[in-house]
């Protein structure tokens, strides 16, 4: 349920402040209206409020409040976060290169032809390594923000994506099941199915194209 008020001005911004219905708690304020989101009292600096007054200051909280059972805790962002490094292991599977050998020097030793193994695919499968790892760090960003926006006290900077996107995935799961508790983890059980599935086919692709190779060298007339 949320509680708009009319008096209060665009300028007011998100924060946690005194509930207007006098439960002495904190109630989250989303910037247009009262949220169902409570908190625990507390008395810092004030500052300017939702319907006028003085209002405390959003506080630093030694404890993540807890948010509404209502409020959801995945959204699109975070799915695609985690399953973003699928496409480098479906490009991968797409990459079947049939390694030749040519004959370098008067000696004719035998060398991988590069035309054979770097194809279109090939350069498609580097460029989604780096197309997948920028628009992780973006949508991370934009997912803490949207958490704060859903009443999530300090959610786990975005910037530790710029490490790994599957570091930002656990780091944001686990802060999300300590305000929501029992929820908040499947993307941390998605993110070690994925890391299994490609860890799994880069083998296989790794050992087939190691074993095509093995079979072009002993092809070749000695």
């Amino acid at each position: 349920m949320q509680m708009s008020n009319s008096n209060t001005g665009p300028s007011v911004p998100p924060g946690w402040y005194p509930d207007p219905a006098g439960t002495g708690r904190l109630r989250w304020w989303d910037g247009t209206n009262w949220t169902s989101q409570y908190s625990t009292p507390y008395s810092p600096a004030a500052q300017p409020g939702p319907g006028g007054g003085l209002y405390p200051v959003t506080p630093y909280f030694s404890e993540r409040p807890h948010i509404s059972s209502e409020t959801p805790v995945y959204n699109p962002l975070i799915w695609i976060i985690t399953l973003l490094p699928l496409l480098p292991v479906i490009l991968l599977l797409l990459w079947n290169p049939e390694v030749r050998f040519i004959s370098i020097g008067s000696q004719g030793t035998p060398a991988v032809d590069p035309l054979s193994v770097f194809t279109p695919v090939y350069f498609l499968l580097v460029f989604s390594g780096f197309l997948t790892y920028a628009a992780s760090v973006l949508l991370a960003y934009f997912d803490s923000e949207r958490l704060k926006r859903d009443g999530v006290v300090r959610p786990f900077h975005w910037a530790w994506s710029f490490l790994n996107s599957a570091v930002y995935v656990i780091g944001r799961s686990v802060i999300v099941h300590k305000v929501a508790p029992g929820r908040g983890l499947l993307p941390v059980w998605a993110t070690i199915g994925v890391f299994v599935l490609s860890s799994v086919v880069s083998t296989i692709k790794m050992s087939a194209l190691v074993s095509s190779v093995m079979s072009s060298l002993m092809s070749i007339p000695s």
